[in-house]
């Protein structure tokens, strides 16, 4: 008796050290910032700044993903260590993996970009020592995103992005590209405090769309 008690106390003490590394995580990693213009049908209306990310192409997500890391931990010209922002954005494959990435398909290859933190611009951010890696700056943008929890499956992402897309139709607000996946929690984070969105960058809207 005294052995299943045991047992069960190093459990409830497992999930609790569980939980608190999600909620540290969470709480502690940068995210991108941006401004709510307008949120209807569980859909927000988001606009990002301009951005600077350090992006790569590769023949696969591991590979980019470790030259992406090794640059921020300080394989640059300053051998300077950078913070990791959120969130994950997917294009195209999934990857299990931390908070930032943006990864889109180039035929076979894979493009993968970690945002920078907010205090880098294109003129102070280190240049990468693998030539490999660029610096790539993103211009001001909005979006419309849908949020959901729990574990990113192709099923789940296939609804949001179905609700996203149905959303944005009731509403006549055209979008630029396809939605993507974005992903706030790095692979550890317990699934019912994980945070996921399906985003898509919209054409100019219009007043009398938005309402």
């Amino acid at each position: 008796m005294r052995s299943v008690r045991t047992l069960l106390l190093g459990i409830a003490a497992l999930v609790g050290l569980w939980i608190g590394w999600g909620a540290y995580v969470t709480r502690t990693t940068e995210r991108v910032p941006s401004e709510t213009l307008e949120t209807f049908d569980d859909i927000e209306i988001r606009r990002y700044p301009r951005t600077v990310r350090a992006e790569t192409t590769a023949p696969d997500a591991a590979t980019a993903f470790r030259r992406l890391f090794r640059y921020i931990s300080g394989d640059n010209t300053r051998s300077e260590d950078m913070a990791m922002t959120a969130p994950v954005t997917v294009r195209g494959t999934s990857i299990p993996m931390t908070a930032p990435v943006r990864t889109g398909s180039d035929g076979d290859d894979v493009t993968m970009a970690f945002s920078l933190p907010r205090a880098y611009t294109a003129e102070t951010a280190p240049e990468p020592t693998d030539p490999d890696v660029r610096l790539v700056v993103d211009p001001p943008r909005t979006v419309a995103v849908r949020r959901f929890s729990w574990y990113a499956t192709d099923e789940r992402v296939d609804r949001e992005r179905t609700r996203l897309l149905e959303g944005l139709s009731r509403r006549a607000i055209e979008r630029r590209d396809e939605p993507t996946l974005l992903q706030y929690n790095d692979p550890w984070t317990p699934p019912f405090m994980r945070t996921n969105e399906v985003e898509v960058e919209l054409e100019a809207v219009s007043e009398s769309a938005r309402h």
